[in-house]
C-alpha cells in the first residue's frame, strides 16, 4: 500500500507516545490495548501517526471482513450519506425492507429485527426467546430459564455477564439477572440434563472466539439442534464473530447444514463503516413481537441499512466465502509447521485461528508485543494464547508473510 500523505493538526500532539499519554487522564481504562496510534488504514493494511506500515490479522474481532474501507462499501455509505441518514422508526424508510428482505435470504430465515451492536442483539434475541417461551410455549410467566455455554462471550452488558464465568467481566457488577444455566460447551448430555419444562431456548456460540477459538466436535451442532426441536425449546446461535463469511461459509453453522430458530449477526455486518447487527429467526418465533414491545432509535437507520446491504451484496457471490475455505488451508499449514517453534497447539477454522503459546516464550500479550514489533497486529486472549483474523481481502503472499512474523516473533 502507498501511504497516504499525512495531514498535519495543528495544536494536536503528533507522536504516538503524546497522543497515548493524553488519553490517560480523560479515557475510561476498560481496555489495554498495544501501544500503536493508528491513523490510516486501506484492505489489509494500517498505518500510524509516525507512518509505520502494520498487516492488520485481527480485522476488528471479525468487525472488518472486507477490509478497511473495502470500496463498495465506502461507496455505499458516501451515497447514502447525501440522501438519508436516520429517520428513528416512527417512521419507515426506503432502504430498510431491501436491507431485511436481503438479510433473510443469505440467511434462510425469514424475519429480522435490526439493532446496532452485538451486545444489543444478544439482549434482543434472549428477550425473543423468552416471549415466545410464555405465548407459544406456554411456560409460566417470569420462569423461562436459558441454557449457556461455559467458556462463552456473549457481550458485557449486565444481563449477559450474568451468565458468564469471566471473572474480569462478572467482578464487582452484581447483582445479576437471574434465569440463565450454564452448562460444558461441546457437551451434549450436560446440555440435555439440564433442559426442563422451563427452558426456553440454549444459547450458543458454534465456535467460542474469545475462548481462543475453540471449536465444538463433528456432529455438536447437529445434535444440539436435535435435542432442542425434541424438547420444544429454540436454538440460537449467536455467530456476531463467526458469521458472514470467516470460516469458510457464510455462517459457522453452515459446516454442519443447521439452521437455528434464532440468528444473531453483528460485527462485519457493518462492513467496518456503522455498528450494525440484527436478530434474524423464524416467522413464528419472531411474530411473537407486537408495537413498543423491544425498539431502537437507531436501529435499521437509513445508513445502516444501505451499507449491511452491501454487505449482503458482497456475500451473495460466494467469492469471500471461497477465499477463507481456501486460505484457511495456508494458515492452519502454517501454523503446523510452527508446531516444532513453540506453538503447542492451535485451532483453525477458514481464517481464524486460535493458537497457544509455549508459556517460556512468554505470555500472549509479550508475543503480541513482539508481533507489532515486526509490523503485525494480532490479540491475546487467555494467558498464553492469541487470535488471528484476517480480514478475507488478505493474499496468500500476505498471510505467509504473517505466518513468517510469527515464526521470528517465536524465535
Amino acid at each position: 500500500m502507498t501511504a497516504p500523505a499525512r495531514i498535519a493538526r495543528p495544536g494536536t500532539p503528533r507522536s504516538s507516545a503524546e497522543l497515548i499519554k493524553s488519553e490517560a487522564p480523560v479515557l475510561a481504562h476498560n481496555y489495554h490495548p498495544l501501544p500503536v496510534v493508528i491513523a490510516r488504514a486501506e484492505g489489509v493494511w494500517v498505518e500510524d501517526v509516525e507512518g509505520r506500515r502494520y498487516l492488520d490479522m485481527l480485522a476488528g474481532y471479525s468487525a472488518l471482513n472486507f477490509g478497511h474501507r473495502h470500496p463498495d462499501l465506502i461507496e455505499a455509505a458516501h451515497r447514502q450519506l447525501d440522501q438519508l441518514t436516520l429517520t428513528s422508526r416512527a417512521f419507515h424508510h426506503d432502504r430498510l425492507a431491501g436491507f431485511a428482505a436481503g438479510l433473510a435470504e443469505l440467511t434462510g430465515l425469514d424475519m429480522v429485527l435490526p439493532m446496532n451492536t452485538g451486545a444489543e442483539a444478544v439482549e434482543s434475541g434472549v428477550k425473543v426467546a423468552r416471549k415466545w417461551a410464555y405465548d407459544v410455549k406456554g411456560i409460566p410467566a417470569d420462569q423461562a430459564t436459558v441454557i449457556v455455554a461455559s467458556g462463552n462471550f456473549h457481550g458485557r452488558t449486565t444481563t449477559i455477564i450474568s451468565f458468564s464465568d469471566d471473572d474480569t467481566a462478572r467482578a464487582g457488577f452484581g447483582p445479576f439477572t437471574p434465569g440463565f444455566r450454564v452448562v460444558p460447551y461441546n457437551d451434549i448430555p450436560a446440555l440435555e440434563a439440564a433442559i426442563d419444562s422451563t427452558t426456553a431456548a440454549v444459547l450458543i456460540e458454534p465456535i467460542q472466539g474469545e475462548a481462543g477459538v475453540r471449536i465444538p466436535d463433528d456432529g455438536y451442532l447437529t445434535a444440539v439442534r436435535d435435542l432442542t426441536r425434541r424438547e420444544n425449546c429454540l436454538l440460537i446461535a449467536d455467530e456476531i464473530q463467526s458469521g458472514l463469511g470467516r470460516t469458510g461459509r457464510t455462517l459457522a453453522m453452515d459446516h454442519e447444514s443447521v439452521t437455528p430458530d434464532i440468528l444473531l449477526l453483528g460485527k462485519a455486518l457493518g462492513g467496518g463503516i456503522v455498528p450494525v447487527s440484527a436478530v434474524v429467526a423464524r416467522r413464528e418465533v419472531m411474530s411473537v413481537l407486537g408495537p413498543g414491545q423491544h425498539g431502537s432509535t437507531f436501529g435499521g437507520n437509513p445508513l445502516a441499512a444501505a451499507v449491511g446491504s452491501a454487505v449482503i451484496d458482497l456475500l451473495a457471490t460466494g467469492e469471500f466465502q471461497a477465499r477463507a475455505a481456501e486460505l484457511g488451508k495456508v494458515l492452519r499449514a502454517g501454523l503446523e509447521d510452527l508446531s516444532t517453534h513453540g506453538v503447542t497447539g492451535f485451532r483453525t477454522r477458514g481464517l481464524w485461528a486460535g493458537i497457544d503459546i509455549d508459556p517460556s516464550l512468554g505470555t500472549g500479550r509479550t508475543l503480541c508485543e513482539r508481533l507489532l514489533q515486526e509490523g503485525i497486529l494480532v490479540k491475546d486472549t487467555h494467558g498464553s494464547t492469541i487470535r488471528m483474523a484476517p480480514p478475507l481481502t488478505i493474499t496468500r503472499e500476505e498471510l505467509e508473510g504473517a505466518l513468517a512474523g510469527l515464526r521470528r516473533a517465536l524465535a
